[in-house]
């Protein structure tokens, strides 16, 4: 009945939903709201102006795009007749009821946003929990979104952390009775972060879970140059931008033989040198410590072959705590017969979550080994593959999985906007954002009703057993 009670409560607020997001979108586009959450942004999550602001641009972007009757077209469901007169199937998305969702701190916009507002869309009562190092932003999202209309006793919004939160959840379903005047038994919960708490929270929830967890992103330049200025920029970007602190991150440059004669690598190298701390093109870590990073580095340069590009060394001139990180961006270079041996492999492809990134290169006879090399990585979020060649990109797309997959010239690792899926593949519990098929697929279920109305033969009798 659960259930039930919340489609009725859907149903009823499809257009009320439209509107709120009308409005909202409006007030995001507004220069001075625009310009106080960037700024917020900024405040909590360091991160470049340009940067910050495109987190409010695409949440203003998506919340245009279910304006009016797009909330009720995510319900739209279909009929199939029946065998008989009178019988036919129905099929329909049906919401969970209460839901929790879990964000974190790289982007504190965007990422609950986008997923709150496809769980009401979809008529289910959520509670939600970001990141306690900048709830503040989503803090005072709601508070605008109340101002246009959502409901205030449609949202649950709790500060903690990590570990209360956890505690409540299996709380919440132990107990299946209000705690803290939260609804109850959540169906489902959405959790977006670190791939060690997200299968932590797949046991502790027996499974009821969708998960966008961490990506250890990778991208193969092709054997066609093209562009190299641009690819030197797409390169930096992917793996500095936000230093470093996106799921997306370019973890992993494959650059083929071709691309290693050209002045690539040394573009790269001035490109992050010309990031700086005053302007937070390249700014603290938050979840990983400048110590930390450093051993990695000084770890994977003792591989035979290795070397370290640029970088490798701490900020200077800075008041950042050290339990913070504050490294310059990094590259380091592995040979890639020593990345596949197997006491490498689980060294090399280690996330960092901060500016750092591995870089190999391969020659022709060497695109199955780098194929093997993404086959036996365990997180498949982002990708790209940097060429125009149709018969190259055809052959790496065939024997990949990653779920955000970048394919041309202009292919990218990060920078996903509110008009295309963002979200691991090859994982049934992986989530989605964004897309109309990326909230039916988190936030509703499939429900068949067959309808069997008659009539009923007058010449009907009881049949035999059987």
């Amino acid at each position: 009945m659960e259930a039930l009670r919340y489609s009725k409560a859907a149903y009823d607020k499809y257009l009320m939903y439209g509107d709120i997001s009308t409005k909202a979108a409006h007030m995001l586009s507004l220069p001075k709201v625009s310009d106080f959450f960037t700024r917020l942004i900024q405040r909590v999550s360091p991160k470049s102006y340009q940067q910050a602001f495109g987190e409010v641009y695409v949440t203003q972007k998506f919340l245009e795009n279910f304006c009016g009757d797009q909330v009720r077209f995510l319900a739209r469901s279909f009929a199939v007749p029946g065998n008989h007169l009178g019988q036919q199937s129905h099929g329909f998305r049906w919401p969970y009821g209460p839901v929790a969702i879990i964000t974190p701190f790289n982007f504190p916009l965007e990422i609950p946003v986008l997923q709150l507002m496809g769980a009401l869309y979809m008529g289910n009562k959520p509670v939600l929990k970001v990141d306690s190092k900048v709830s503040i932003v989503m803090e005072q999202m709601l508070r605008l979104l109340h101002t246009c209309g959502l409901p205030v006793e449609d949202v649950d919004f709790i500060n903690s952390d990590g570990k209360t939160m956890n505690k409540l959840l299996l709380e919440m379903i132990l107990d299946h009775e209000v705690v803290l005047n939260l609804q109850a038994n959540p169906r489902m919960t959405l959790f977006t972060g670190s791939s060690r708490v997200a299968e932590k929270l797949a046991l502790d929830l027996k499974g009821r879970v969708k998960l966008e967890d961490a990506g250890f992103d990778w991208k193969i330049l092709g054997p066609d140059v093209h562009q190299e200025d641009y690819t030197a920029w797409v390169c930096d970007q992917d793996a500095y931008a936000c230093s470093g602190q996106k799921c997306s991150a370019q973890s992993l440059l494959f650059m083929h033989e071709n691309w290693s004669k050209t002045s690539l690598l040394s573009k790269l190298k001035d490109l992050a040198e010309r990031r700086k701390l005053t302007d937070l093109t390249i700014g603290p870590v938050l979840t990983v410590t400048t110590d930390s990073m450093l051993e990695h580095v000084n770890k994977l340069l003792e591989i035979p072959g290795s070397k370290l590009l640029f970088g490798g060394r701490p900020l200077e001139d800075h008041s950042i705590p050290s339990i913070y990180g504050a490294i310059k961006p990094t590259a380091v270079y592995v040979p890639l017969e020593e990345i596949m041996k197997d006491n490498n492999f689980e060294l090399v492809t280690k996330e960092i979550f901060g500016p750092f990134q591995i870089i190999t290169d391969y020659k022709n006879s060497q695109l199955s080994v780098v194929l093997d090399a993404l086959e036996r990585m365990h997180n498949h979020l982002t990708a790209a593959v940097v060429s125009n060649d149709p018969l190259f990109v055809q052959e790496v797309i065939g024997k990949t999985v990653n779920g955000t997959t970048y394919a041309g010239l202009r292919a990218r690792t990060t920078g996903a906007p509110q008009n295309h899926w963002f979200g691991p593949a090859g994982d049934p519990r992986g989530a989605g954002i964004g897309t109309p098929e990326a909230i039916k697929l988190v936030w509703s279920c499939h429900r068949e009703v067959i309808y069997d109305y008659g009539p009923v033969s007058k010449n009907w009798e009881i049949p035999p057993s059987t």
